[in-house]
């Protein structure tokens, strides 16, 4: 087969292996071989296997939600789901009067699953035991083709051993699915496709088109199947429709010691696609085009060649193995085919559908990241929240707010999806859900806006709709604070923070806390941001903002109030998380520990216990602590001197001591912040989080979660640890502002990066040196800074720079 690439003859470090065949392990392993282009995402799940409570073979389509209405707990409750789309991959085999040989009806002799990431392909080897010293070896590559989004193929090679006859194989399109791959949310209807049709196209090809029940979007899925003997000529297909499958069965002759080979194409369009009239049409006319399975697979490495070299990342050892596969995720998720598309960064990528495939605030950690690789994709992300901006102008004043009110979760249009109830899988009970109350996803939007305008130079976006979306953010923020005579101060009440166990304050009526200090710092930036933008404002685009959304100097007057006068409480000398956290209970954390052993989900051990996390002083996750995870110090020390108040070094480690003796850890979000902060102020212990962050998803910390989908924000957060946190970079005021501060565990690594219109430009540390390289071609200088130095370095220029100790 031309394109066999062997493990052996791939570099180190360039693949992802599992070995033998684990039923309990199946989920995660299908979430972590995930195939995608940045349009659709298949899971690694075995063509021969159907959906059960093993197997998960679930297809996503970037943006494609359906809405529907479910009974749940005597309440009628509304959820939209990124919907599950009819199967392409399924493929079965047996000997003729025998059944359908599977992993899980026939004895497994070797099974082995193996991602090569440099290709993007996934190889699969089994060996099964038929009985009478007769064993069928399968060994299959797929790709999802990244040249072409809308392609898929799928290469079975079947040999004998001990035995010759026919072989029947079976492929199908499965249109019968439904979204079932999440255990706690099957009391919800997952029925989502309609109008299902299936029929022939060619000889070798049938179709599937079907439509989603109440979005109405129209799928067509078109699939192409050859087998071959060797040099023989193709064997004869028969084809059936039993709706809802499209099924092609082909009988091939095996002979001991000789490979069969099977080829499936596949094409999937939908009706949200351009340029194209019909997604069944379309579908047809590209499978009937696309060439065999060996030249699809060469453009298939080519074009993940060139998004390698674009993301180019040398980090040594099992660390830089791990980043590579959160890297591979990552551009499978948010390719640059996103950049044509309308969708938002969903927080589980296209790999799962947990948390219903929504968008959260999870951009606050990609985005960062992919503006120096892939700034188009960040834009498109960017246009997705602003393509929104009316809903949630919608949205706040719907609560009597000015403004623009984003929702926590995020999916085709905008309005709040976050569900009104949620299960305790612990107590089996469900409880109202109050999480819509992070109103901070608003300043996360900001904070993208003006990072990738940093990053990118794109003052055309900053000056357009980036600068919309932080006008009316901020309009938002200065309508919700209110005044309070006894403190002198403004207030921002009923919200809740990033930790998320606290909702409400103990024994209240209503939810919400007040003076969530990530909430009210992050508040003040992005006013403060949105002042210095109106001021900077070419005149003409000024005239035009302030006109479209009358903006006065009474309200810019408020503004400067509020951004110098928001609250933040304090107590024991360290930042409170909100008001009143000082007044909490402790937490018996060492009984809690020896009675349950992993407490990360500590809100649903307590809630099954008739208690509640929020009498206690416990956070799931970092919140304080995010704000020195979004700041350098010397910005945090200078937003909270714009508040009045102290915040030296002493207080933020204080801070950072206090909150790490109080936190459970219950998202993967948490050892990539704890990481990132410790860095800069407890060096010795940052590696141990450092190394959480990067096992949250390969050893399923969450117990499970992944399984349901990777945790895209984590994956892209570990990335940009090694990218911006360990080096400090930053990039503000026309330069690149550097303060690296190397761990021992990772002192040598290097990257590319794309700044400002620059291609290519190159950073390596390298125990104590830094080195940087500035690709040759016409392009301006590059302004470097470090800590008491400034360095302007030319196209073509390479700077090396001793670091202090």
């Amino acid at each position: 087969m031309t394109d066999d690439r062997s493990p052996e003859a791939e570099a180190p470090g360039w693949s992802w292996e599992y070995e033998g065949y684990e039923p309990a392990d199946e989920r995660l392993r299908e979430s972590l071989c995930t195939l995608g282009n940045g349009y659709f995402a298949t899971r690694g799940a075995l063509p021969e296997c159907a959906a059960d409570d093993v197997h998960y073979p679930g297809t996503y389509v970037a943006g494609i939600y359906n809405r529907l209405t479910s009974k749940v707990a005597g309440r009628r409750v509304e959820n939209e789901d990124m919907v599950n789309v009819p199967n392409w991959l399924p493929l079965r085999f047996r000997l003729p009067d025998g059944h359908w040989i599977a992993p899980d009806t026939t004895p497994v002799l070797d099974h082995r699953q193996l991602l090569h990431m440099s290709a993007g392909l996934l190889e699969r080897r089994t060996r099964y035991d038929l009985g009478d010293d007769r064993v069928l070896t399968v060994r299959q590559l797929r790709l999802v083709h990244m040249a072409d989004p809308h392609l898929a193929a799928l290469r079975t090679e079947f040999t004998a051993d001990g035995f010759s006859g026919p072989l029947e194989v079976e492929a199908a399109l499965d249109g019968s699915v439904t979204n079932a791959g999440v255990p706690r949310y099957r009391d919800l209807d997952g029925r989502h496709l309609t109008h299902i049709h299936t029929g022939t196209a060619a000889p070798d090809t049938v179709w599937l088109r079907c439509r989603t029940r109440t979005s109405d979007t129209r799928i067509g899925i078109a699939a192409r199947l050859t087998a071959r003997t060797g040099a023989e000529a193709e064997a004869p297909l028969t084809i059936r429709h039993e709706r809802p499958y499209a099924i092609q069965r082909v009988t091939v002759h095996m002979v001991p010691g000789h490979t069969v080979t099977v080829d499936k194409t596949v094409a999937l369009h939908t009706s949200r696609d351009p340029a194209i009239s019909d997604p069944l049409h379309a579908a047809v006319d590209r499978v009937g085009r696309a060439p065999g399975f060996d030249a699809l697979a060469e453009t298939h490495r080519a074009a993940w060649g060139q998004l390698w070299r674009r993301a180019e990342l040398d980090v040594p050892g099992e660390s830089g193995r791990i980043l590579r596969l959160h890297l591979f995720h990552v551009l499978q998720t948010l390719s640059p085919h996103t950049a044509d598309l309308d969708v938002g960064v969903p927080a589980r990528g296209l790999h799962g559908e947990a948390y219903r495939g929504h968008v959260f605030w999870d951009e606050l950690f990609v985005l960062p990241y992919l503006n120096l690789h892939f700034p188009e994709v960040s834009r498109a992300l960017l246009r997705y929240r602003h393509r929104r901006l009316e809903q949630a102008r919608t949205s706040a004043g719907a609560v009597g707010r000015r403004g623009a009110m984003y929702p926590w979760q995020s999916g085709s249009d905008g309005r709040e999806e976050t569900q009104q109830l949620h299960l305790n899988p612990r107590s089996g009970r469900w409880l109202p859900d109050h999480s819509r109350l992070q109103h901070h996803v608003g300043s996360a939007i900001a904070y993208n806006v003006w990072q990738y305008c940093e990053a990118s130079g794109d003052t055309e976006f900053l000056h357009t709709k980036g600068a919309e979306m932080l006008l009316y953010i901020a309009r938002f923020w200065a309508d919700k604070a209110v005044y309070d005579e006894s403190l002198g101060r403004h207030r921002i009440k009923g919200v809740v923070g990033p930790d998320e166990y606290h909702e409400s304050y103990p024994d209240a009526d209503a939810p919400g806390l007040d003076d969530n200090a990530y909430t009210n710092v992050t508040a003040a930036w992005v006013l403060t941001r949105t002042i210095e933008l109106i001021g900077i404002l070419p005149e003409p685009r000024r005239r035009e903002l302030l006109e479209r959304t009358g903006l006065d100097g009474s309200e810019l007057e408020r503004w400067e109030d509020v951004s110098r006068t928001l609250h933040v409480p304090l107590h024991d000398d360290v930042i409170s998380q909100f008001a009143g956290y000082g007044d909490l209970a402790e937490l018996d954390w060492s009984g809690y520990r020896e009675r349950y052993g992993d407490i990360r989900r500590l809100d649903r051990i307590l809630e099954a216990e008739g208690d509640t996390v929020n009498r206690y002083k416990a956070s799931k996750q970092a919140d304080v602590l995010m704000l020195g995870y979004l700041f350098a110090p010397a910005e945090l020390e200078g937003l909270f001197r714009r508040l009045g108040v102290r915040l030296d070094e002493d207080v933020w480690r204080r801070t950072v001591d206090y909150y790490m003796h109080r936190t459970s850890h219950g998202s993967t979000l948490s050892g990539l912040v704890h990481g990132w902060v410790l860095a800069r102020c407890r060096r010795s212990e940052a590696w141990k989080f450092c190394q959480e962050a990067l096992q949250g998803d390969i050893a399923d910390v969450q117990g499970g979660t992944t399984g349901e989908g990777i945790h895209l924000g984590a994956m892209a957060g570990t990335l940009d640890l090694v990218q911006r946190g360990l080096t400090g970079l930053e990039t503000r005021g026309g330069a690149l502002w550097l303060d690296p501060v190397p761990l021992p565990e990772l002192s040598s690594y290097g990257f590319s990066l794309r700044y400002q219109g620059n291609w290519g430009v190159r950073l390596r540390l390298e125990r104590g040196l830094l080195e940087i390289a500035v690709p040759s071609h016409d392009v301006s200088p590059i302004d470097v800074r470090l800590p008491g130095r400034e360095v302007s370095l030319q196209p073509g220029e390479t700077g090396r720079l001793v670091l202090p100790d």
